[in-house]
């Protein structure tokens, strides 16, 4: 009888008949298709049709039938009628389903394929906070340095992300931390070499738990000229300073050297037991010029009479035209045992 319109989806066949090889002891055996279930196939043992179903005669899934008992070679004989492939379905031609012939809400994640969604497939604006996994920025590869300039930061501005470079929130201020020394065994003095450069003309040497080997000692600064450790450190009588002390026993104290070949920045010592130390700061101004080398200092320390004692200081050297370039620190007897120096480039 003809039609109109597109060909039917199934067509008509005969019923498929499968004639199994008995082996001795075993209840498994595999089907030449896969059914649903025991109903798809009727199973016909020596002749005789089969109950299907559980604790009946067999049970079907997929490719396997399984019988209640085994059968015996040469004696039984078994074959089934598949049931289920009376029709057929014919498969859809490839590109022929559109979106109409899917149910909404049908496509799972087990049908999409990892690392198949493209940035194109996502919309703008379409991922939102709850999608960010709390490790996002935790799970990255840690910088464990100062950023570079041109390295970014993604920000808000007034609602809007926009990246910018670190150099515009670094604040840059006052001081650039240029070079740091942590003294952790005794050493009498330590360098900070071809530190300063025409990039600053000012510095500022910051120091906290300061200790010595020997009770009453001070610290004694001097400077290079050269490159690495040549040019002046301690020589001739360059050095010129004045201090003013007051100590927590009520005493005060003022006194100047003149002609020294190093700044020392506190006039009494500093103690030597393990909970007496010096921190303060000292500035040296115009390092880089061509003018006479001035200095101002702040000591804070407990000496060895137990003392809490505070020096102020102000001083200078002739050191000729040349650019300093770094500095040495020293013990004024026995060694430095503890304490962190950092310098800083002043704007």
């Amino acid at each position: 009888m003809a039609y109109l319109g597109n060909a039917p989806a199934r067509s008509f066949i005969s019923f498929e008949r499968q004639v199994f090889t008995i082996v001795n002891s075993q209840t498994a055996y595999t089907l030449d298709h896969s059914v649903n279930n025991e109903n798809d196939i009727r199973l016909v043992i020596n002749n005789i049709v089969q109950e299907p179903g559980s604790g009946k005669a067999y049970t079907a899934s997929g490719t396997t039938l399984t019988l209640s008992a085994a059968l015996v070679n040469g004696t039984d004989e078994m074959y089934c009628v598949f049931l289920g492939r009376a029709t057929a379905t014919n498969a859809p031609s490839a590109g022929s389903v559109n979106t109409a012939a899917i149910a909404d809400l049908n496509v799972t994640t087990a049908k999409i394929a990892a690392d198949a969604i493209t940035e194109a497939k996502i919309a703008d604006d379409a991922v939102e906070s709850e999608h960010l996994n709390n490790n996002v920025i935790s799970g990255q590869t840690e910088l464990a340095a100062e950023p570079a300039d041109t390295d970014e930061f993604l920000i808000s501005d007034a609602g809007t992300l926009k990246r910018i470079d670190y150099s515009y929130i670094k604040g840059g201020g006052r001081n650039t931390l240029l070079a740091t020394q942590t003294i952790s065994s005794g050493v009498s003095y330590f360098d900070m070499t071809d530190v300063m450069t025409d990039t600053h003309n000012n510095y500022l040497l910051a120091f906290h738990g300061v200790r010595f080997s020997v009770d009453g000692s001070d610290i004694r600064v001097t400077f290079f000229t050269g490159s690495g450790t040549g040019g002046h450190v301690a020589g001739g009588s360059d050095y010129k300073f004045a201090y003013s002390e007051i100590r927590s026993d009520g005493t005060m104290s003022t006194s100047y050297d003149t002609g020294t070949s190093f700044y020392r920045p506190n006039k009494s010592g500093v103690g030597n037991g393990s909970n007496e130390a010096a921190n303060g700061q000292l500035q040296f101004f115009d390092m880089r010029g061509t003018i006479k080398r001035q200095m101002y200092g702040e000591v804070h320390f407990t000496d060895a009479n137990n003392n809490f004692v505070s020096n102020w200081s102000v001083g200078g050297s002739d050191m000729g035209d040349a650019a300093c370039t770094g500095l040495r620190l020293e013990a004024a007897s026995g060694n430095i045992i503890a304490g962190t120096f950092k310098l800083y480039g002043q704007e």
